[in-house]
């Protein structure tokens, strides 16, 4: 079970800019990934948790709000496996 989360540091700088909101749900989603695993927390739909396909493949994606998206992928580390949260930016349609 996945319970490790790592924000990388242009992440970091990206929510810094982002409305709060925004980053209260970023916040919100480790939290739950920290307490209950991301297995369970991919099941919730309102994150809207999807792969992605493309130059982006092997990353996923988690809804923040309507225009706002986290891209993680999953990392091995040692024994263990963490998300990595690389980005967070605008959506575009």
């Amino acid at each position: 079970m996945i319970r490790q989360v790592a924000v990388t540091r242009r992440a970091e700088k990206q929510v810094r800019r982002l409305p709060a909101r925004v980053g209260e749900k970023l916040t919100h989603w480790v939290y739950l990934v920290m307490e209950v695993g991301l297995e369970e927390v991919r099941k919730i739909p309102g994150f809207h948790d999807e792969p992605l396909v493309g130059r982006r493949r092997g990353m996923r994606s988690v809804r923040l709000s309507r225009a706002y998206r986290a891209l993680y992928r999953v990392v091995p580390e040692g024994d263990v496996e963490t998300v990595q949260v690389e980005e967070v930016s605008k959506h575009g349609y």
